[in-house]
């Protein structure tokens, strides 16, 4: 498309000429605006970030002499701290893999 030459334009050309450029970034405005809520509706549903599994309970992987377990996740507690340094390994507390797996599978059951 040709541009027009503005000054050759007389005021009601140029007055349309202003109306139709409006009218076009007026729908590519509504355009974008369908394109941000589509954005945003998806966004809401994960947050940026954040991972899916935030919040669910894990079964616990480890277990202490007195019944104090643990799941692996975030910091070491006070009891397998202090039972580490008093010579112990990590994989003494480690809980019976086969009896999760039954447990998972009960679960699945319900």
């Amino acid at each position: 498309m040709p541009k027009p030459s503005l000054t050759s334009m007389s005021v009601d050309e140029l007055l349309k000429l202003r109306d139709d450029i409006g009218k076009v970034l007026a729908r590519r405005a509504d355009e974008l605006r369908e394109q941000l809520a589509q954005l945003s509706s998806e966004t809401s549903k994960t947050r940026r970030g954040a991972s899916a599994l935030r919040g669910r309970k894990v079964a616990p992987k480890y277990r202490g002499p007195s019944g104090e377990t643990w799941a692996g996740r975030g910091a070491r507690p006070r009891w397998l701290v202090a039972a580490i340094k008093g010579g112990k390994k990590l994989d003494d507390f480690l809980i019976d893999k086969s009896a999760r797996k039954e447990r998972k599978k009960r679960r699945a059951k319900r």
